[in-house]
């Protein structure tokens, strides 16, 4: 199944026709006035790429070492959760898109498919995301169903303590109960097979927590969630969480210098640099312009991933150059998952491939490494 869509944002466009406008919003908004969100994306363009000429860039080598695995590009997919509300096949269309592109799949602990039902789908890279609840045995029990499923490296994020405040969800209804406005309702009618596969399809709310009731189940599903956060999150809960898991770990959520250099302390193998999409505090400043800095503090003792505002090929050739070693995309994976499930999913990547092949050419750098030498300018 071909997708027709040149770049991400036809992506976007389709996802937007394919989805209620509630869940298209879910999927796209951000906190308070969405200026973080928009400065993630904005931000990438206040930098600018110096070429290299006649270098042989007749063989493009993009293959990059992360967490452990040997991936196709310096490309990942973010950890997403509620992916059913994009499309019926969820997490599982995403870790197979992300397996034939020979990259790395984050599963949410919020996924829709569990962690076993997703290991099944893919034997691609895979990484399990994973939150510190307040139940540690809930922590404990997940750890150790990754490791038995065979994913080769955990996230940990660590910005999500509270919920952002998200205004078009709450314009929408989107609330824990759910009471959905007049408009959101018809939304819903105007989408009806998007509608029973929701219902009806295979995938479920919090399929990683055994016994958790379902969001139809309003006021029960609201106080499972204020159950499930830890309020009293602290580094001694993270370093307890490398060690349990003994293998490669990262840390999602990261933005000051001070936490970059406290996380390759207490032993994490990579750090997101990340402001969970601008969809958790408005004032977070853009990944990309902490890379150089953060680098600078760490030096080589953990890989950093630039997540938040990737939409071409370009935003990953200037993270690279400022010092990241690879970039995640959440929301251009998602639009893909919306467009057109698996193949829509596989089709944002190879977009984001395509794209920073020709920008290797053009650049005359012929692999990651020449990449990362490259010269970036700042306006």
């Amino acid at each position: 199944m071909s997708v027709n869509a040149i770049n991400i944002h036809d992506l976007k466009k389709l996802a937007k026709r394919r989805l209620p406008r509630p869940a298209f919003d879910y999927l796209d908004g951000g906190a308070d006035d969405e200026q973080a969100m928009a400065n993630n994306q904005s931000a990438f363009a206040r930098y600018r790429m110096v070429p290299r000429v006649l270098e042989d860039v007749s063989h493009i080598d993009m293959s990059t070492k992360l967490l452990g695995q040997t991936l196709s590009m310096p490309l990942i997919v973010s950890p997403l959760g509620q992916q059913r509300m994009f499309h019926h096949e969820a997490d599982r269309a995403g870790a197979r898109a992300a397996s034939r592109a020979e990259t790395l799949f984050t599963l949410s602990s919020f996924s829709s498919f569990n962690i076993e039902q997703v290991a099944e789908a893919s034997n691609g890279p895979k990484m399990f995301q994973i939150y510190v609840m307040a139940d540690d045995a809930l922590n404990q029990a997940n750890l150790r169903r990754a490791k038995a499923a065979g994913y080769q490296s955990v996230c940990l994020t660590v910005d999500s303590v509270i919920g952002g405040n998200r205004e078009r969800d709450l314009r929408n209804g989107l609330t824990m109960p759910v009471k959905l406005t007049l408009s959101s309702m018809i939304e819903f009618a105007k989408h009806p097979v998007w509608v029973w596969r929701y219902l009806y399809g295979e995938g479920r709310d919090l399929a990683n927590m055994d016994g958790a009731p379902q969001a139809s189940d309003g006021q029960a599903f609201m106080t499972y969630l204020q159950s499930l956060a830890e309020r009293r999150l602290t580094w001694e809960h993270a370093e307890r969480m490398i060690q349990a898991w003994d293998g490669p770990f990262a840390i999602k959520g990261i933005s000051a210098v001070a936490d970059a250099v406290k996380a390759a302390k207490i032993g994490a193998s990579a750090i997101f640099i990340s402001n969970h999409g601008g969809r958790q505090m408005d004032s977070a400043p853009a990944p990309i312009d902490l890379v150089a800095e953060i680098r600078a503090a760490v030096g080589d003792k953990v890989e950093l991933i630039v997540d938040g505002g990737i939409t071409r090929g370009s935003d990953i050739i200037k993270a690279l150059a400022l010092g990241a070693d690879a970039c995640a995309i959440g929301k251009a994976y998602g639009y893909g998952l919306a467009a057109a499930g698996e193949e829509g999913a596989l089709r944002a990547l190879e977009i984001l491939r395509a794209e920073l092949q020709r920008e290797m050419i053009l650049l005359g750098a012929a692999n990651v490494e020449a990449v990362k030498s490259l010269e970036v300018k700042r306006l």
